[in-house]
């Protein structure tokens, strides 16, 4: 980048800022001519991106100045004191500063007074939907709203839940092209300060372009991938609620404008386990359906793999399972056919983003009633793969991380083939290559497990993520377990 500052000419800056900005060009760059007193001014701003009613306000304002008023504060910096009405005023020289501030939506004031100085002032507001529940994680009881695509407003109703002045929301520039604004929240004396000073300074020095997918380019740009490790490295909430508690217990949650999910880091297999829906319930019904979800969750790795182990040896099944038993030869091999409906349960998955919600129950009905049913009928599968793929896809939603379920999802078919390929030695062996990806997987902090808290061994921290435990008996020990 280079550190280009503004001239003392009025004209000189003015022809360098209007071929900078494209004005003229750009149909919703604007580049106003005014005068303030006697005096000469000219303001840039992006007109979508401006606040309509402040900024009728201040040209209301700037135009009743009189000329003694601008001649006895010629100084910039005097000049926002004295005479900008506004809270949000900053004075800038950088030619590089002030483009970032212009493409960020501020508007620029530039005055012949001024001399190689403008202001900078933050009327912005950036078109953005309402704030209502996010749809992928939502709760029977308990707080309703969800972040947006705005940076602001995702950070205020995180401090609305914690009015703590040791609360700290530092923001970071990430990308050459895109200059996205990044922004680490976390409680200063709670989180690992050594941790957070390793993650701003890979922040700022990312050498990417852009963002332009949001935290799913960030994440990318954080840790190297290993396309062959499935597994989460990043936990990400669309609820402040949630955000809330885990910057209290010692998170650092990381925002990114534009994107309207939250970051939470460190983050380790154990933790996708917490679900805010556990708390807003007793302790004892928050317990009880959190060992069910991770039961249910689990079942979706084991329940085929070991399913079909049996019936491929029937020597293995007890007598109170013969009913698993697959009483007719199928025409296609069993496990074509469980690697079949996994695809088509993904392929269901895919068409169903793209229909219309007027057309939605017709891809339910064929998808649930043409193909599954009429395949049964003609042989092409057989109902017992129906009926355990079934409870798979279903018990998937168990859980609301994406990413942790098609792990789970790719470490079933991985088990299936190895099972079908080596039998009972392959089933076992699946085990072990599944528990070797987990220790392996890296994460962001690279002094912590990714089986933390079970290794190192953590009985109070592990037992929080296991069990919905009363509130006095979680905060007796949160904000410790993040540090170490």
């Amino acid at each position: 980048m280079s550190d280009k500052k503004l001239t003392a000419d009025f004209e000189v800056n003015k022809s360098m800022l209007d071929e900078l900005f494209g004005v003229g060009i750009n149909f919703d760059v604007a580049g106003r001519e005014m005068v303030f007193g006697t005096h000469r001014a000219k303001l840039y701003f992006i007109d979508s991106f401006m606040s309509g009613e402040l900024f009728e306000k201040l040209l209301i304002f700037f135009a009743k100045l009189e000329r003694e008023d601008i001649q006895s504060i010629s100084d910039a910096k005097r000049f926002a004191e004295a005479a900008v009405p506004y809270g949000e005023v900053i004075v800038q020289e950088s030619i590089d500063q002030i483009a970032y501030s212009v493409m960020s939506g501020t508007l620029c004031l530039m005055l012949d007074t001024f001399g190689k100085e403008v202001l900078i002032i933050d009327v912005r507001n950036y078109p953005s939907r309402s704030i209502d529940e996010p749809s992928n994680d939502k709760v029977l009881r308990g707080a309703r709203d969800g972040f947006i695509e705005a940076l602001k407003p995702n950070i205020c109703m995180i401090r609305r839940r914690i009015r703590d002045t040791n609360f700290r929301a530092e923001r970071v520039t990430v990308g050459k092209k895109s200059k996205t604004d990044v922004a680490l929240c976390y409680i200063s004396g709670v989180a690992d300060e050594a941790y957070v000073n390793k993650l701003k300074e890979k922040l700022q020095s990312l050498d990417i372009k852009a963002l332009t997918l949001g935290h799913q380019s960030l994440a990318e740009a954080l840790v190297p991938v290993k396309w062959y490790n499935p597994f989460p490295k990043f936990r990400y909430t669309e609820r402040p609620d949630t955000a809330a508690a885990s910057i209290l217990e010692g998170s650092v949650a990381v925002l990114c404008d534009a994107s309207p999910e939250v970051m939470i880091l460190p983050c380790g297999i154990f933790d996708f386990l917490q679900e805010a829906s556990d708390y807003y319930l007793p302790p004892f019904t928050g317990c009880y359906l959190r060992v069910l979800r991770h039961f249910v969750f689990l079942l979706t790795l084991v329940l085929t793999p070991t399913w079909y182990l049996l019936i491929d040896n029937p020597n293995l099944i007890p007598e109170w399972l013969e009913f698993i038993k697959i009483t007719e030869k199928p025409i296609v091999p069993i496990i074509a056919q469980l690697f079949l409906v996994e695809f088509a349960l993904d392929g269901l998955k895919l068409a169903s983003l793209n229909t219309p919600d007027t057309l939605s129950n017709s891809l339910s009905v064929v998808g649930g009633l043409i193909l599954g049913d009429f395949a049964v009928q003609i042989g092409f599968l057989t109902p017992e793969v129906i009926v355990y793929m079934a409870i798979v896809a279903i018990a998937n939603f168990t859980q609301a991380s994406y990413e942790l379920g098609f792990a789970f999802k790719f470490m079933r078919m991985l088990m299936l083939l190895l099972t079908a390929l080596f039998d009972l030695p392959g089933y076992i062996a699946s085990y072990f290559i599944i528990a070797l990806l987990i220790v392996s997987n890296n994460t962001v902090d690279g002094s912590r497990s990714y089986l933390y808290p079970l290794l190192p061994f953590n009985r109070k921290a592990l037992s929080r993520l296991l069990f919905r435990l009363p509130a006095r008996l979680a905060d007796s020990d949160s904000g410790h377990d993040s540090k170490k």
